[in-house]
């Protein structure tokens, strides 16, 4: 990671990543980017706080979704 960025809080409460593991069939991940005007705090925050913080400081977002499907036993 470049210096400074900081791994936000998972839905296990743990930093970093760990990859989609759906049941069975096909399900949508949606990834979203922002362009923000200001530098956020350096610490590890869950996504209410995420966002919170963001709060009148997005310049510009996007949003890529993509699925993922796991095969039948």
């Amino acid at each position: 990671m470049p210096p400074g960025a900081v791994d936000g809080l998972n839905d296990w409460k743990q930093t970093g990543y760990r990859g989609p593991c759906p049941p069975i069939g096909r399900h949508r991940y949606f990834h979203k980017l922002y362009a923000l005007d200001t530098v956020l705090p350096g610490r590890a925050m869950t996504k209410a706080e995420l966002e919170s913080a963001m709060d009148g400081h997005i310049l510009a977002q996007t949003e890529l979704m993509g699925t993922y499907q796991k095969g039948d036993p």
